[in-house]
């Protein structure tokens, strides 16, 4: 169990008479590739909104390293190393990616009061920005406004600030969401190639992305844990090509 890194313990969470998520119970591992998956409408969003501490489940709990966290506020939670993306990207748009990523580096450094003065000022900032832009494909947009990027970049420079958090487990909320199709390989790339030991719960109705990313995937149908695991399983499974994959599995190999 001491390669366990998040897990969740019966997690219901009702608004009203809508139970969004019905008992779900699931475990991520050290350096996983767990997608999550469903049809629209399935909780996903829900769930991760419970794990990050955005809604309060209304039965269950949620362990991080063996530490209950199901009272913790976001903030918190971002302290310990869970830290999430969003369906709709958060940026500062007047910033450049430089600037962004340096603003957040050196928050986690706790030198976020000398976050204004020149890049070069900082020499482990800056080093540490220059590897995340190329790790992240920016370098070329490194000093342009962030409102200027195009959309995949911005996606991008989104992940990036997401791992310049340092997280033990990232949760990437549709990463490909919105994003052209010609765009849509250099994000498959860049997220297949996310540090390995970083846990990773992956949501995505993009199919190439997550049969190319995951190794272990859940499927979640109506607020309930359908199904859980390899994708070739997965792939496989009568149920889940009934409520949800459909003819979208045709030419898609897991792995490819």
């Amino acid at each position: 169990m001491n390669d366990v890194v998040l897990q969740t313990h019966g997690l219901v969470k009702r608004f009203g008479g809508i139970t969004a998520t019905n008992n779900v119970s699931m475990t991520l591992r050290r350096g996983a590739r767990h997608a999550l998956i469903g049809p629209n409408g399935a909780g996903k969003t829900t769930l991760i909104n419970q794990l990050t501490g955005v809604l309060p489940p209304t039965e269950g709990r949620v362990e991080l390293g063996g530490q209950d966290i199901t009272a913790l506020p976001a903030h918190r939670r971002v302290a310990l190393g869970l830290v999430r993306t969003f369906q709709i990207n958060q940026l500062w748009p007047s910033l450049t990616p430089a600037q962004s990523l340096a603003l957040v580096v050196s928050q986690r450094l706790g030198r976020s009061r000398r976050w204004w003065r020149p890049l070069g000022a900082d020499d482990t900032v800056l080093a540490e920005v220059a590897t995340l832009l190329a790790q992240f494909h920016l370098d070329e947009q490194a000093h342009r406004a962030t409102r200027e990027l195009p959309y995949g970049k911005r996606r991008l420079l989104e992940i990036a600030l997401a791992v310049a958090l340092q997280p033990r487990v990232l949760l990437l909320d549709e990463p490909a969401a919105g994003v052209p199709a010609a765009e849509r390989g250099e994000i498959l790339a860049t997220v297949a190639a996310l540090p390995a030991d970083v846990s990773v719960l992956l949501i995505e109705h993009d199919m190439d992305l997550v049969f190319s990313f995951a190794t272990t995937m859940t499927v979640l149908v109506n607020g309930t844990v359908l199904t859980e695991g390899t994708p070739e399983a997965i792939a496989a499974d009568p149920q889940v090509r009934a409520v949800y994959l459909g003819d979208s599995m045709a030419g898609i190999r897991p792995g490819h």
